[in-house]
């Protein structure tokens, strides 16, 4: 009770003009968010809705449609468990040991972070494609990359793989190795200290960092539309799929899959801040 009324004491010496200037700051804030954010949203599901609930669940019947949400899937699932181990590993040397090379590798993994996907994707055209430096080797041995699976798999593995890394390393160099060092000296192995020491203590920044990366290869469309060829059914990822049916005024069905796509989004902030607010209530 004596802390509350500190609280409101406190709230009666605040001045108007504070007062009113943290409102206005509050409404500019929120009036930004709904423009940019609840109103897309909005409109998504009305546009998506707007022929009925039959239309719209029509629309995911499409075969089409479900093969671009199928390869979306499944490229996400081949992409976020190889990331994962990458980030941990790169993760691992950096905070955990000196080395040559070493200002180099984070360079290189911020690299995605400053390169356009759509630059990303042309490196891979001009490396795998039917004129590229690989592309005569390749067709060779029958090998398709660009305009195929695997070239989806590796442009939306270059524009992710970050994510996980760029969530580890800050904390594994602040927690340091000092309780590595004491359980590989009390004879532990490095897979046990892995999974007994390290692991526990970053578990959070890893998940937070496998749904960035997880968010990011479902919704990736400039690398992505460079390497795929557009080839409906087969090469087209859920965004690619969408911008196609919307191209052909298929408005019902653009706006169903971008709901879909809008609906996993959705989830995976609910999961992000789940997870920030667990890390948080177990530092505090």
């Amino acid at each position: 009770m004596a802390g509350a009324a500190h609280i409101v004491e406190e709230r009666r010496h605040v001045p108007k003009r504070v007062r009113a200037g943290r409102i206005a700051l509050i409404l500019v804030a929120v009036s930004f968010l709904a423009l940019l954010l609840v109103a897309p949203l909005a409109m998504i599901v009305i546009q998506a809705l707007a022929k009925g609930l039959s239309v719209f669940f029509g629309s995911f019947a499409d075969p089409d449609t479900i093969a671009a949400i199928k390869l979306t899937l499944l490229t996400a699932a081949i992409v976020v468990p190889v990331n994962t181990v990458f980030g941990i590993c790169a993760a691992w040397a950096i905070a955990k040991f000196e080395f040559k090379g070493k200002s180099l590798l984070i360079t290189l993994i911020d690299l995605p972070f400053a390169i356009s996907p759509v630059i990303a994707g042309l490196v891979f055209v001009l490396l795998f494609g039917a004129h590229g430096w690989f592309g005569a080797w390749l067709q060779e041995r029958d090998i398709s990359i660009i305009f195929a699976l695997p070239g989806i798999i590796i442009a939306t593995l270059l524009v992710t793989f970050p994510y996980v890394a760029r969530e580890l390393i800050p904390l594994m160099q602040q927690q340091g190795s000092d309780e590595e060092e004491a359980a590989i000296t009390l004879g532990a192995g490095a897979w046990t200290t892995f999974l007994r020491v390290t692991l526990p203590k970053i578990r959070w920044a890893l998940l937070y960092g496998i749904i960035l990366c997880n968010a990011r290869a479902m919704g990736e469309f400039g690398a992505v539309s460079v390497v795929s060829g557009h080839i409906r059914g087969l090469t087209t990822t859920m965004p690619l799929h969408v911008e196609i049916l919307y191209n052909e005024y298929d408005f019902v069905g653009a706006f169903a899959v971008a709901s879909l796509l809008a609906l996993l989004a959705i989830v995976t902030l609910v999961i992000k801040t789940f997870v920030e607010w667990k890390s948080t209530r177990r530092v505090a």
